[in-house]
């Protein structure tokens, strides 16, 4: 089969994870010479190959790629952008297909989550269409765990480890307080659609009835009165309360919480900020003092406390990608699948991405209590291998040493920018 080259890129809101993903589909690829020539990479996602913008990795040392795996962020630069559908896009089609071309690009690795599985999709049936046949694969790749098929998204173990860590020691701070200060801590996570994220909150405490620890998660809806006696209870009970809320919390009607104002007031929708609204909502209700967080991009980019099962994971199924396309594979994802929790065993298959691309994996609501509040035993078995063992970063100076990449572009072969037609 004749040589061509690699086409790597990053979508999507970026893990502590991703790049690790980049370094098991570069060193895979340099492995198989015989079969792929130079590997590119698309600066800022699908973006960098409508307008030619692509990087050679090849000027980076192998040390380089290496230290990817222990580098926050998206290396390459990320974008949200989605391609518009057949006919309106064609416009956008015949330009990859010319970039494609131009740069001999046999082999697509789009590494994000749902959304970019359709983007991945897209490329793998619609460019052969229009003469250039292409091995398209998605990568995946979400804090918010939400990918069909998939036992784990890689980027949530290490999301769920900081968050879980990060309330976990915020309640030990508030337990040394309350007694004369704080009463309630409320920590607001990621997710806007799905619980994942604040449902991993609930390991910081040990399973147990009536806990001090709250969990609100979009798949229960918010009941204010209900919510507002289970915290009375538990300052009552303990002396102090701590609380986990997504982004998406919703009530009955489906309005997001930071859509009514907390209370049924209609507003003007904001990304994130439930937390001071819950906040508000508990000093005015239960006359209390309460602090609140939104740890927003930290719990993404919080590399220096990453599960060592999530960098495996993220590596491996960057590696099946490339091992998946040089099989003859196309229009397909690497999702990781679970033999049994102890000991924990995993292996990766390709799933179709027609069965993926922009739907959502529900948190079960087996995963709750009957009231909602607290994590239950299977999920406990679920999370815990996902957040199993350290993958420290090497320091320097104190701080945590990251990969520090020459970017160096591809000279442009096509006379002419990209101009859409929409």
């Amino acid at each position: 089969m004749p040589v061509q080259n690699v086409l790597y890129a990053q979508s999507g809101g970026v893990t502590a994870t991703i790049n690790a993903s980049a370094c098991g589909v570069i060193e895979t690829a340099r492995r198989n010479r015989e079969r792929i020539g130079r590997v590119y990479a698309a600066r800022n996602g699908i973006l960098g190959a409508l307008h030619e913008d692509l990087i050679d990795t090849s000027a980076e040392t192998a040390n380089t790629i290496r230290a990817l795996l222990h580098t926050p962020g998206g290396a390459f630069g990320s974008c949200r952008y989605d391609l518009p559908a057949l006919p309106q896009g064609r416009a956008h089609f015949e330009r990859l297909t010319a970039v494609f071309r131009a740069h001999n690009i046999g082999y697509f690795f789009y590494n994000g989550g749902n959304g970019s599985a359709e983007t991945a999709h897209q490329v793998a049936t619609i460019l052969p269409r229009l003469g250039w046949p292409v091995k398209s694969i998605a990568v995946p790749k979400t804090i918010d765990n939400d990918i069909l098929r998939s036992d784990s998204s890689p980027g949530f173990g290490s999301a769920a480890k900081y968050v879980a860590t990060s309330m976990h020691e915020a309640m030990t701070d508030l337990a040394s307080m309350a007694n004369s200060s704080t009463k309630v801590f409320v920590m607001e996570v990621m997710g806007r659609y799905t619980g994942w994220i604040a449902a991993a909150c609930g390991l910081a405490r040990p399973a147990g009835k009536d806990g001090p620890l709250l969990l609100l998660v979009p798949e229960i809806h918010f009941d204010r009165k209900r919510f507002l006696a289970a915290v009375k209870y538990r300052i009552e009970r303990h002396g102090w309360c701590a609380i986990a809320v997504a982004e998406g919390v919703k009530l009955r009607d489906g309005r997001r919480l930071t859509q009514a104002g907390g209370d049924g007031i209609p507003g003007h929708e904001q990304l994130g900020g439930v937390a001071p609204i819950i906040a508000a909502m508990l000093r005015s209700a239960l006359n209390v003092k309460v602090h609140w967080s939104v740890l927003d991009y930290v719990q993404r980019s919080a590399r220096h406390l990453a599960s060592a099962t999530d960098v495996e994971q993220a590596y491996a199924v960057g590696k099946a990608a490339v091992e998946y396309a040089l099989a003859g594979r196309s229009n397909v994802m690497p999702v990781i699948r679970r033999r049994s929790d102890k000991p924990y065993r995993w292996h990766i298959e390709p799933a179709s991405l027609a069965a993926i691309m922009n739907r959502e994996k529900r948190l079960p609501r087996s995963f709750l209590s009957a009231d909602g509040w607290r994590l239950t035993a299977r999920a406990r078995s679920y999370f815990g291998p996902l957040i199993d063992g350290e993958a420290w970063p090497p320091f320097a100076g104190g701080l945590p040493v990251h990969a520090q990449l020459k970017l160096q572009s591809v000279p442009r072969k096509l006379k002419s920018a990209f101009r859409s037609a929409d």
